[in-house]
């Protein structure tokens, strides 16, 4: 096995230059405005021309090649439909289906089936922006086409270990109808599966124990989706339905090689069901007047189980057994009075509950914890009105507000219930200055969702540690102002400056409760201030065809009050400095391509606890790829993941009470790395 990862990687690595010696360069081929003026009105469009150069397969491949987009998929756990949505929207619509991942979704788009890519930048009239800055629409053809597919992909580790993935797809699609069904199954392991070493020091940081690490996991999916579209009641109706199944086991092995102490088994085992079923009406009352609605009913049933046994024989187990739930309706009017004036306004009613019962014993005796078996629900409502405005081809004007009102009670160990009222207005303005400039201006309030596990006990079983459940919880709000350069250049490129400052009230972090236990609590006010580049790099003018380079830094600080010590700090788990780092190019009209993908940043950040300080330090990862499309049928797509076979370190200050008060018990060092690197074959068929 480890010959054939190393004959793998050598073909990679020699794929490129051996194809762009024969390849011949091609003209660059840029964006075709919608109009004269497109780059102005912020709606860069992306005919099917544009992409012919790659030859993709599917919308998925197609938004990937849209200069200066990424793709934010959205937020499937956030409750009610507002604050889940992706950045992509479907011919001017959001996708019906909530749990439907949408890179899943524009995975299952052939590309036969666009007409063209709409990149709009901050707003423009009629078109549901999702909140956000940038929103690319991908618009579908009306001609009729039908796909078959099926993918064949597998994981190849070098400890022989072989984890498959098998998908297949039917769509079908014909003016304002379409039919798709989806299923998955697979059967792998994560970045879990490492093995390392761990060293205990004392408070004078003289080491006392050293331990061996060996870290196993394995997850096994299913998953069955589907969709029907067809014209009725003078719209479109889509209704939506999707079955899930996930089973994740793994455990942890400590073996003692020096000092005192004793081994320790963790095992951890747990199964997640999930269904969705949606409905998505869409109909134009008139030219310029347009009503959707949408109806959403998702539930789910998680078992959790969790066990530690020593050599000296003590044993501690931990369960959570949960069901929960979530219904939504939600309705929204369009009306666009001309091309400079659009207003849009709706509602949105969200019920959500989660009933959680959880067990702790210790060698077999019950440990009680705080709020152990907890009903907890959700009423919310929302109503919304915006207005986009543009006085001129150059300018454009965005205002919004939103009102929550929010119901949460909780029923069981404790018995509360807690209304909130938040209105979160909205303001953006753009603009253009000159041809491929425009500058954006955002001030925006919003406010989190509280975590409905946060008011139940949990565990990290595997470090000894119990957190309590904590009912008296606020949702964390924030108020942003963000300033945006952004510069079009060479049809393919495109650099985005970014600046940020946010001040935040309710902090959520980790605060102390009665009787000893860590829970999820709001710790005060906080800033945070951020800057951000992102550059997108053809390299066609140098004599390098469809070649991309993309590059992203972030720079962020913060602020914060330390709940028990008093002092300022930065947010948990902010990382102070990130980038990333890409490359890519597509050779002989698409039939090759290659291209790799860096973090070219140390992921370092730390955790706050009431008896610890946690810190993590993760080194970059590199991962490479090469692809061939032999014919239009066919790909083959093979991945070299952990190139560096990269290290992992994370750190532990454990006192025997709250840190601010209780001497360092012992510190810790956990170093691990994965079982080296591992090849990804993909074989994508078209039937």
């Amino acid at each position: 096995m480890n010959r054939a990862l190393a004959l793998a990687g050598t073909a990679i690595a020699i794929w490129p230059s051996l194809a762009f010696a024969q390849d011949v360069a091609a003209p660059e081929t840029g964006p075709v405005p919608a109009s004269a003026d497109s780059t102005q009105t912020g709606v860069l469009v992306y005919p099917t021309e544009f992409f012919a150069s790659s030859r993709p397969n599917t919308a998925f491949e197609m938004i990937q090649r849209v200069p200066g987009f990424g793709l934010e998929t959205g937020n499937s756990e956030s409750r009610g439909l507002a604050g889940a949505a992706g950045n992509v929207l479907i011919d001017g619509s959001r996708p019906s289906s909530k749990t439907d991942n949408l890179f899943e979704i524009l995975r299952r788009i052939p590309a036969a089936s666009v007409e063209r890519i709409e990149l709009i930048r901050g707003g423009a009239p009629g078109i549901d922006m999702q909140g956000r800055s940038v929103i690319a629409n991908v618009v579908l053809r009306r001609t009729a086409t039908t796909q078959m597919v099926l993918e064949t992909n597998i994981y190849f580790y070098r400890d022989d270990y072989v984890g498959p993935l098998l998908k297949a797809q039917y769509s079908r699609r014909e003016g304002e109808s379409q039919t798709e069904v989806a299923f998955s199954a697979t059967t792998d392991r994560t970045g879990g599966t490492a093995s390392g070493h761990r060293t205990r020091s004392d408070a004078a940081g003289l080491p006392f124990q050293e331990a061996d690490l060996d870290l196993w996991d394995r997850y096994r999916n299913a998953s069955l989706r589907g969709s029907i579209q067809r014209p009725v009641g003078g719209g479109k109706l889509r209704l939506n339905a999707l079955l899930d199944y996930t089973n994740f086991n793994n455990s942890q092995d400590i073996t003692i090689r020096s000092g005192a102490g004793m081994n320790d088994h963790n095992q951890d085992v747990s199964h997640a069901w999930s269904g969705e079923f949606g409905v998505n009406w869409t109909r134009a009352l008139g030219p310029r007047t347009e009503l959707n609605l949408i109806a959403l009913q998702r539930g789910s049933r998680n078992r959790y189980d969790s066990s530690t046994l020593n050599g000296g024989g003590a044993a501690s187990e931990f369960d959570i057994a949960s069901t929960g739930g979530e219904s939504v309706l939600r309705g929204t009017l369009k009306y666009r009075d001309s091309d400079r004036w659009a207003f849009e306004g709706g509602g949105e009613v969200a019920y959500n509950f989660l009933d959680t019962a959880t067990r702790y014993s210790q060698n077999g005796t019950a440990v009680a914890l705080p709020n152990a078996e907890v009903l907890v629900s959700e009423l919310r409502g929302e109503a919304f009105g915006q207005a986009t405005f543009r006085p001129g081809p150059k300018l454009t004007l965005e205002a919004g507000l939103r009102i929550e009102k929010s119901t949460i009670s909780q029923s069981g160990d404790t018995d509360a219930s807690k209304s909130f009222v938040y209105p979160k207005p909205r303001f953006q303005l753009t603009w253009a200055p000159g041809a491929g400039h425009q500058i954006r201006l955002r001030a925006e309030k919003t406010v989190g969702q509280l975590n409905f596990g946060d008011f139940a006990a949990s565990t990290e079983i595997n470090l000894g540690t119990v957190a309590g459940g904590n009912a008296d919880l606020e949702p964390q709000k924030s108020l942003t102002f963000e300033a945006v350069y952004e510069r079009r250049f060479w049809g393919k490129g495109a650099l985005e400056l970014s600046v940020a400052h946010s001040r935040l009230d309710d902090v959520i972090d980790i605060i102390p409760l009665v009787g000893g236990f860590d829970a999820v609590g709001n710790i005060g006010k906080g800033i945070v201030n951020s800057a951000q580049a992102r550059l997108t790099l053809p390299f066609d003018r140098i004599g390098l065809s469809n070649a991309l380079l993309q590059f992203r830094a972030v720079l962020q600080r913060s602020q914060v009050t330390d709940p028990l010590t008093g002092e300022k700090r930065r947010l948990a788990r902010e990382i102070p400095f990130g980038c990333g780092i890409g490359f890519s190019q597509d050779l002989k009209g698409g039939r090759f391509s290659y291209g790799f993908e860096h973090g070219c940043n140390r992921d370092i950040f730390t955790t706050y606890r009431v008896r610890e300080l946690r810190t993590f330090d993760n080194e970059p990862f590199v991962n490479i790829y090469g692809q061939w499309k032999p014919n239009p049928k066919l790909t083959v797509r093979v991945d070299l993941g952990n190139v560096t076979d990269y290290l992992s370190i994370n750190g532990r200050e454990v006192h025997s009470g709250p840190r601010n008060t209780t001497p360092l018990v012992f510190s810790e060092k956990r170093a691990l790395r994965r079982d080296g690197q591992f090849l990804f074959v993909q074989l994508r068929h078209v039937l």
